[in-house]
């Protein structure tokens, strides 16, 4: 078997899993992992707020430049058993971003990974997909089609 294997795939795991917490409210987060037997962890870095730089460039292909600055939060926790997990999100949510690193390092886990995937992260992603089809749906209500009609004169 390829060594870099088993890398990619827990890094596509933990990328797939990042997507879906950085949607999810840190109310929901708290209410899928209070089923969860976790384990015992320790901050490694407590959560911070701090600022980062936003860049954008004209047209998708141009010349970079600074659009502005976006607040983030961010914290790293690690489990008793050494896996290290980080997390970061938009705004002020100083406990969202632990719990997105606590779910972090509990994906990385032999242990824990398989349940907190299932009992976590797939629950979170079904209310995700479905908020994302009704605003999909609400807007498609909305859709207007211009189109050119032919006045005929005479």
């Amino acid at each position: 078997m390829d060594p870099v294997t088993p890398h990619n795939t827990q890094q596509a795991q933990r990328k797939a899993a990042m997507a879906v917490l950085a949607h999810a409210e840190a109310g929901e987060i708290a209410a899928r992992l209070r089923n969860l037997a976790l384990p015992a962890h320790q901050d490694l870095r407590t959560p911070e707020n701090g600022l980062v730089m936003l860049r954008g460039r004209v047209g998708g292909d141009g010349a970079p430049f600074n659009l502005g600055e976006a607040t983030v939060s961010r914290a790293a926790v690690r489990l008793a058993s050494g896996e290290v997990g980080f997390g970061y999100t938009l705004g002020r949510d100083s406990e969202k971003a632990r719990l997105i690193a606590l779910c972090d390092a509990l994906v990385q886990s032999r242990d824990f990974g398989p349940a907190v995937e299932r009992d976590v992260i797939a629950p979170l992603r079904e209310q995700l997909t479905v908020r994302q089809k009704q605003a999909a749906a609400e807007t498609a209500a909305t859709k207007v089609d211009f189109y050119t009609m032919v006045r005929g004169e005479g």
